[in-house]
C-alpha cells in the first residue's frame, strides 16, 4: 500500500455505485480538487436485498472509473465478491480492492477471493461482516495473508444490532479497535454506511478520527438525490470540502507527548487497578451471595430487586455527570458476570 495514502488520515471518497460515464468523471473531478481525497471509490457490482433493485453496470462501469482516474488523477477502489470481478478489476487497472460485509460472513467465498489474489500485490480493505463477529472479522485476513496478499487493511461500516438507534449500522466501536490491537492493520471507517444519512456524517466521522482511525471512507456524487444507490447517505463534493474543514484531524502518535498528558496518563492506570480489585472484591461477595442461595434454595436472579439498583445506579451516577447508557452497560455487564458466578456454584453438587 502506498506510503503516501496513509502518511495522514487517508480520505476514500466517491459514489455508492458507478451509474454513468459522466457521473462518475464529473465525481471525481471535483474530489480530485479537495486535497485530502487520495483514493476514488466506485461500486461495480451492487449486492442488492431484493432481485429487482440495480445492481451495477458491470464491466461496463469498470470503463467509466478507469476514465475517471485519468480524467482526475485519484487511484481507484471498488468492492468484488468473486474471482472474475477481480480478474475484470485488474484488466480495467482498479488500484485496490475491498470485499464487502455480505462477502466477509462466508468463509468460503472469502476463500475463493483469497485464492484468486494470491501472491498479489494488490492492496486489499476488508470491511467487517454484517454481523458483530470479531472472529469472522479476523479469519478473513488470515486467509488473506496465507494467500500471500501483505497489503491488508480494514474497514469499518458498523454492524446489523438488535438495539434500537440513529445509525443505519451500529458502529460498536470496541469490535475495530480490539482488531486493530490483535492484527495492527491501518483502519478506515466507513461513515457513510454507519450513519445511513447524511445528517450523521459530521459527528460520526469525528468520533471516529478521535478513537484513532487511520481514515474514512464517504460516499460522494455530483447528484446525490439522484442516486441509483443510497442516496440518503451520500454528499455533493463541495459539502465534502466543508466537512474536511470542519473536522479535527488528531495526531494518532504521543512520541514527545507533554508531562502533563503522561501524569494524567498514569493516574488513568491507577484508577483502572482500583476497579479491578474492586471488580474481584464484588465477585468474591458475589459468590458468597450464591453459596447462600444454594443452601436455602432462592432462585439466582432476584429481578425486582436487580431492577430496582440498576433504577437506583442510573440516578446516581446522573448526579456523577455519568450517562443512564454507560451504567447500564457497566451494570449490566457485571449483573451478568454476577449471574454466571452464582449459576455454576448452584450446579456444583
Amino acid at each position: 500500500m502506498p506510503n503516501t495514502w496513509f502518511s495522514k488520515s487517508l480520505i476514500i471518497a466517491g459514489p455508492c455505485s458507478v451509474e454513468s460515464e459522466s457521473q462518475i468523471v464529473a465525481t471525481a473531478q471535483a474530489l480530485a480538487r479537495i486535497p485530502e481525497v487520495k483514493l476514488l471509490r466506485g461500486g461495480i457490482w451492487k449486492p442488492r436485498t431484493r432481485p429487482d433493485a440495480f445492481e451495477g453496470r458491470g464491466e461496463e462501469g469498470l470503463a467509466w472509473l478507469r476514465e475517471a482516474k485519468q480524467e482526475s488523477g485519484l487511484p481507484t477502489i471498488t468492492e468484488v465478491a468473486t474471482p472474475n470481478h477481480i480478474e475484470l478489476a485488474m484488466k480495467y487497472d482498479v488500484d485496490a480492492l475491498w470485499i464487502g460485509a455480505r462477502t466477509v460472513v462466508n468463509p468460503f467465498s472469502v476463500q475463493q477471493l483469497a485464492d484468486a489474489m494470491r501472491g498479489s500485490e494488490v492492496p486489499v480493505f476488508i470491511k467487517n461482516p454484517v454481523s458483530p463477529d470479531l472472529r469472522l472479522w479476523i479469519g478473513t485476513f488470515e486467509r488473506f495473508q496465507k494467500a500471500g496478499v501483505k497489503t491488508l487493511a480494514a474497514i469499518h461500516r458498523g454492524f446489523s444490532y438488535y438495539k434500537e438507534s440513529p445509525y443505519r449500522n451500529f458502529p460498536l466501536w470496541e469490535i475495530p479497535i480490539e482488531l486493530t490491537r490483535q492484527l495492527a492493520v491501518p483502519l478506515i471507517t466507513d461513515v457513510s454506511h454507519i450513519c445511513g444519512n447524511r445528517e450523521l456524517l459530521l459527528p460520526t466521522a469525528q468520533k471516529a478520527l478521535d478513537l484513532a482511525t487511520d481514515g474514512l471512507m464517504i460516499e460522494c456524487h455530483i447528484h446525490p438525490d439522484d442516486a441509483l444507490t443510497d442516496a440518503k447517505q451520500q454528499i455533493t463534493p463541495d459539502e465534502l470540502k466543508e466537512m474536511m474543514a470542519a473536522l479535527a484531524f488528531r495526531s494518532k502518535h504521543s512520541n514527545g507527548v507533554a508531562r502533563d498528558l503522561a501524569e494524567l496518563r498514569g493516574e488513568i492506570d491507577d484508577i483502572d487497578g482500583e476497579l479491578l480489585q474492586l471488580l474481584a472484591r464484588r465477585m468474591e461477595v458475589s459468590a458468597q451471595i450464591g453459596e447462600y442461595k444454594k443452601r436455602n434454595n432462592v432462585t439466582v436472579v432476584q429481578l425486582d430487586r436487580w431492577k430496582q439498583i440498576l433504577a437506583d445506579h442510573i440516578e446516581t451516577g446522573h448526579d456523577l455527570g455519568l450517562t443512564a447508557e454507560l451504567i447500564k452497560e457497566v451494570f449490566e455487564a457485571i449483573h451478568q458476570a454476577s449471574i454466571e458466578r452464582q449459576r455454576h456454584i448452584m450446579e456444583d453438587e
